[in-house]
């Protein structure tokens, strides 16, 4: 008889964020023991479900271990994910598991499992963790019952990846490689600091860029506190912050403000937002840094409202001026600082290269990361949504600021407020990016896309059936497909930029791809319409 299957479920740390995913993790965990089972062999949950907590996940590291000293070394191990899931829960426990290991996540973007799943799979990437992956809308389709069957018979899932090259199978533009090469060895020389309040956010060990690695690049850490940017917050006067909430609102960003601080989004959560990026810039310019992170989501959640309207604004070259104490000197003046979400170094690294770039080639160099959340076929081709919460720059968006609206983050993710940078990504031709950490390769995988415009309706259809607070961004991928996109990137986030055209986004792509394999970086092109031969 096959040894019997063990099935877990990695979850948030957030009580109240398990208990509101669970009716969607249990309906996907009953069809996934469906499927396993229709196949004849043998599956049992490695944990049960909490009647206190309200919830059937794993919900720390300290559980994690718990559950896996239970689970026989040697189990087909299976991690379902229907939400988004804190991957150290869990990471310690797939290192030293003997047996095979696999993802799985609905297709769906409701919670989301797909960004979950895409995260631990980063994760043990990183880590240099074997493990296979697979993902399904009704787990009843011939792709995935194929794929577990594969797996459940001692087989590794090995997916379609021929979109990916290496970058040596192309020649760059002579113009392009030498600009790149030039900034790259600019960079080693004068050297350049990422500043990163509190590494390590939500579990993601995957955004975590080792010392070593990054060093070698000419990029170097300054480590801050949240509580140090918290400290700061309070030097900053009511009146500066007002001042920067008055030039929002002369641009035409709009606010959807309420009176009830545990559901709405209120002024006073605002002005505190706006105190966190005088500050934030403040404390930037006090290190000296070029690129800045900040966790939030665990630390200042439980002190401040959220940190993404600062984000926001960091990405965009035209925001509210924040001037130095004491001079008045405007820092970062005329120039966006490069924001990373989540402290997600790779983005950040990414980030500080875009910007140059797109900043020596004469493109706006607004960037920034989103979620790889969801995707449906439309009009014929296949628009993905791009998400996430806050750190979107409203030059991206279709009518700028006038565009922009904040609204509250959802109460169960963030309990004391604080409001969103809200639009829908203006059409256009970008370039994508992922950098990662490949068991101790620094790599870097390079695309393009186009940007189209759905009719309000569909955007609305999509935002209500993800998270309807966050900025959008309905992406076509180059010669990309689904199935090949769920298969390759190691990440839950996406790398994104606009440039002024097609010609001018491939100039782009070579420029950077030179630029980041001068920097000692295992470049790949995914993919096609990059203008590369």
């Amino acid at each position: 008889m096959a040894e019997t299957a063990i099935l877990i479920a990695n979850g948030d740390l957030r009580l109240s964020a398990n208990q509101v995913c669970w009716p969607a993790q249990r309906e996907v965990e009953e069809k996934v023991i469906q499927a396993v089972r229709s196949l004849g062999y043998p599956i049992e949950r490695g944990h049960p479900y909490d009647e206190n907590r309200k919830h059937g996940f794993i919900d720390s590291q300290k559980y994690g271990m718990e559950v896996f000293r239970r689970i026989p070394p040697t189990a087909p191990l299976i991690v379902v994910e229907a939400v988004w899931q804190y991957s150290h829960h869990i990471l310690h426990g797939l290192y030293t598991h003997q047996g095979p290991i696999l993802t799985i996540a609905n297709w769906s973007g409701q919670w989301p499992g797909l960004v979950g799943m895409l995260n631990l799979n980063g994760c043990m990437t990183k880590a240099g963790i074997p493990y296979s992956t697979l993902w399904s809308e009704n787990f009843d389709d011939e792709f995935f019952l194929s794929g577990l069957k594969r797996w459940l018979e001692g087989e590794k899932i090995v997916h379609d990846t021929r979109h990916v090259r290496p970058l040596g199978a192309f020649r760059l533009p002579a113009d392009c490689e030498e600009m790149g090469v030039r900034m790259a060895r600019e960079l080693y020389r004068n050297k350049a600091i990422m500043g990163v309040f509190d590494e390590g956010c939500m579990g993601m060990y995957n955004a975590i860029v080792p010392d070593e690695l990054l060093h070698r690049t000419g990029v170097f850490k300054e480590r801050l506190s949240q509580s140090a940017l918290y400290a700061e917050m309070l030097t900053v006067s009511d009146e500066e912050a007002l001042e920067a909430r008055r030039w929002l609102d002369a641009k035409g960003m709009k606010f959807v403000t309420g009176p009830d601080p545990e559901t709405d989004l209120t002024d006073d959560q605002i002005l505190q937002q706006l105190k966190m990026y005088i500050a934030a810039v403040r404390i930037a310019d006090d290190f000296g840094c070029d690129t800045i992170g900040i966790q939030y989501q665990q630390g200042l959640k439980d002190l401040a409202p959220a940190s993404d309207l600062a984000e926001g604004l960091l990405n965009n070259v035209d925001r509210p001026p924040v001037r130095a104490r004491g001079n008045g000197r405007i820092l970062y003046e005329g120039r966006a600082l490069p924001h990373f979400n989540e402290v997600d170094e790779c983005a950040g690294l990414d980030a500080l290269v875009t910007n140059r770039i797109w900043t020596a080639l004469g493109y706006d160099p607004e960037t920034t990361l989103h979620d790889v959340r969801y995707g449906e076929p439309y009009g014929g081709e296949y628009v993905w949504v791009f998400e996430i919460s806050g750190a979107a720059p409203p030059q991206h968006f279709i009518g700028g600021y006038a565009g922009a609206v904040s609204e509250r983050q959802p109460p169960m993710y963030f309990r004391l407020g604080g409001g969103t940078v809200k639009g829908i990504s203006k059409p256009g031709e970008i370039v994508w990016s992922r950098i990662f950490v490949d068991a101790g390769v620094l790599r870097a995988d390079l695309g393009r896309a186009k940007v189209v415009e759905l009719p309000r309706e569909e955007t609305e259809r999509r935002w209500q059936m993800t998270t309807p607070q966050w900025p959008i961004m309905h992406a076509v991928l180059y010669g990309v497909t689904r199935d090949q996109m769920m298969a390759r990137h190691k990440a839950n986030h996406i790398q994104v930029a606009y440039a002024p055209d097609a010609a001018a986004a491939n100039r782009a792509l070579a420029v950077k791809a030179a630029m980041l394999r001068e920097m000692g970086i295992d470049v790949n092109i995914c993919g096609t319409h990059h203008g590369l031969e």
